[in-house]
């Protein structure tokens, strides 16, 4: 199990990462990135897998975070046609995840989202088990505002359990982030050992709660909390690990640095900071 952080693809950030101790990266790759996969050549991918190997880090997994269920069919189609293209890059980069939203028509039910998932999500799981790439959804709510109506359903463990059975293959599961579960008052070390073998990838990321807002707001409010560099927050995280290992996770544990306390020039900072305190419990 090694440390690593979210990040856009470039040759000086995989030198960095090494320099810095960090042992893998999950790479950004969606349209307009360093790894659009409309436009990466097998030159291109060649060299990628080159420099992180020289560089002694490891592609714990691709991202792509996009709404799949966007009630737009138009929108809906151009996400597909660069989704099945992503795995191909996966597979050739011989990257064995691919990290993304499962996506949410925003005004249905999350019961009434799940026949339009598997319409969604059946082809991508055709196309990943042939190429042997396994999709994980980010449960991130990815809410904005109130009511609560977001952009992916698969932010609550109940969801989780209706995907699974929409469409039961070993190539969909998780990209575990206990800081999301933390606000939304959910038991983040039960959901290990509950779904531990659909866990794929794991994002480290904290949360501060900060309760003299919470009491004032409530759940419904806005403000009471804010996500932080692991150690930072009220994530325990020796017990995550614990979880774990116990559930036989063998990927890698990446930082999504989306701390507002360390950005702009201490962006760097943060994830030293968020490496030396995960650092207590991986060798």
């Amino acid at each position: 199990m090694k440390i690593g952080f979210l990040t856009d693809y470039s040759e000086e950030i995989v030198r960095w990462a090494n320099e810095a101790g960090f042992g893998s990266l999950e790479l950004a790759a969606g349209p307009g990135s360093s790894l659009d996969a409309e436009k990466l050549t097998s030159r291109d991918i060649d060299d990628v897998r080159r420099i992180c190997e020289k560089n002694k880090i490891e592609i714990s997994a691709l991202g792509f975070y996009a709404n799949h269920l966007d009630p737009d069919e138009k929108i809906r189609a151009r996400i597909k046609d660069y989704f099945l293209k992503l795995i191909d890059v996966a597979a050739e980069m011989d990257v064995r995840v691919i990290c993304t939203f499962a996506g949410r028509v925003p005004e249905l039910s999350i019961e009434e989202n799940i026949p339009i998932f598997k319409e969604v999500f059946a082809p991508y799981v055709e196309k990943a088990e042939r190429r042997n790439v396994k999709i994980a959804f980010e449960n991130c709510p990815m809410m904005g505002g109130h009511p609560f109506r977001g952009i992916n359903i698969a932010f609550t463990p109940e969801a989780w359990e209706m995907m699974f059975e929409a469409i039961d293959s070993p190539y969909l599961g998780l990209e575990y982030d206990p800081s999301h579960l933390l606000w939304l008052q959910a038991d983040y070390i039960q959901a290990i050992r509950d779904f531990g073998d659909r866990i794929y990838h794991v994002h480290a990321k904290d949360t501060e709660i900060f309760y003299h807002k919470l009491g004032k707001a409530t759940i419904y409010g806005t403000g009471w909390w804010r996500y932080r560099i692991p150690g930072w927050g009220e994530v325990d995280w020796q017990a995550v690990i614990s979880a774990l290992m116990d559930v036989g996770y063998s990927n890698n544990l990446d930082i999504e640095h989306e701390d507002p306390v360390f950005h702009g020039p201490r962006f760097k900072e943060g994830l030293l900071l968020g490496l030396k305190h995960l650092s207590q419990f991986v060798i």
